[in-house]
């Protein structure tokens, strides 16, 4: 069987490792290159199970270094770069990290994958560079102009048009996705659910922003996943596409929500200082790679939720291995004195 080469940038986090995991499964004709810095939100324990794969490399590196980035994109087939900065109160503290590695590092890849001729290109982006949506607004489409409103969805703005840039401009075959908010196993807990469910397990106070009302679009991570690899093998060159899990949901109801499956009281929701520019809603039409690919998520809100916290409950050790000096020094300073 001849194989393909591909690279995954930032596979040690969250939707990389989930990605790495399932492209194995299903692809057996690819060879996976798992690109990453192992920063703090990296993590190699979340693919030990997988490391001794022949058909799997990592190679520790920074996707803004031009010459670690050609070395370890030589024949490859094909790209998909997640490697980025991602957590909004961290870019507000400082902006500077997310324009380096979400702007100048995708600079970097993309300019990699012009000079090596790499046939398909997957940047993966997010739904906050739309902005925030009211009440009444219909679900973000591909046709929506770029409005984000926090350093992280600006430096990820930056990288749309970059990617767009290199397709008009050198012919670069690029694809870039927009996900909704993703969910599942190996999220590390800076986020909203595995926070919650981290918290919950040991009697914690669950800090909510603001008044809770917030509205968020939920997708399962394995139904990101599969999207991402349909995307890489028959996305239109140059063009966008949103996945969207279906699911809006306030915060206060999915912190609720996650709560009764883990058999834990309401009491521990604690309301906090909401955080500058707080988006309010956002919400993903996804008809465009439905009708063109026929994908669509599988998973509802209660079978991903049920998924997850059966994983977080079997998985204690992920969460105490990832739970660093430096992450807990974080939690402090984000929550401690709302």
């Amino acid at each position: 069987m001849t194989t393909k080469k591909v690279m995954i940038t930032g596979g040690a986090g969250f939707i990389g490792c989930n990605l790495i995991r399932l492209a194995l499964d299903a692809r057996p004709d690819w060879e996976i290159i798992n690109y990453d810095l192992l920063t703090y939100a990296g993590n190699l324990e979340s693919l030990k199970d997988v490391a001794g794969y022949p058909r799997y490399r990592f190679v520790r590196g920074d996707v803004a270094d031009a010459g670690a980035v050609t070395a370890a994109m030589e024949g490859c087939w094909g790209v998909m770069h997640l490697a980025a900065e991602s957590h909004v109160d961290r870019s507000i503290l400082d902006a500077a990290p997310f324009l380096r590695t979400n702007v100048l590092g995708t600079q970097t890849m993309l300019e990699a994958a012009r000079k090596l001729g790499v046939e398909r290109f997957l940047l993966v982006s997010t739904d906050e560079v739309y902005g925030s949506l009211t009440p009444d607004d219909p679900p973000f489409t591909e046709r929506n102009h770029l409005k984000p409103n926090s350093p992280y969805s600006a430096s990820k703005a930056g990288a749309d048009l970059l990617a767009r840039a290199y397709c008009k401009t050198y012919g670069l075959p690029v694809v870039t996705s927009r996900c909704s908010n993703n969910y599942g196993p190996y999220q590390f807990p800076e986020k909203l659910l595995p926070l919650l469910i981290s918290n919950a397990l040991a009697d914690k106070p669950i800090p909510v922003y603001g008044d809770g009302m917030q509205v968020r679009d939920w997708i399962y991570v394995e139904d990101h996943c599969r999207g991402l690899i349909d995307l890489l093998e028959r996305g239109e060159p140059g063009g966008i596409y949103n996945l969207g899990g279906g699911c809006e949901l306030r915060n206060l109801d999915l912190v609720k929500q996650a709560l009764a499956a883990l058999g834990k009281p309401e009491s521990l929701i604690t309301f906090v200082k909401d955080r500058p520019g707080h988006d309010r809603r956002y919400a993903m039409d996804s008809s465009k790679i439905a009708g063109e690919l026929g994908w669509e998520p599988l998973y509802d809100f209660q079978r991903g939720i049920s998924k997850t916290v059966d994983w977080y409950l079997a998985n204690p050790g992920w969460i105490e291995s990832v739970k660093s000096g430096a992450y807990l020094e974080y939690y402090q300073r984000q929550y401690g004195d709302r």
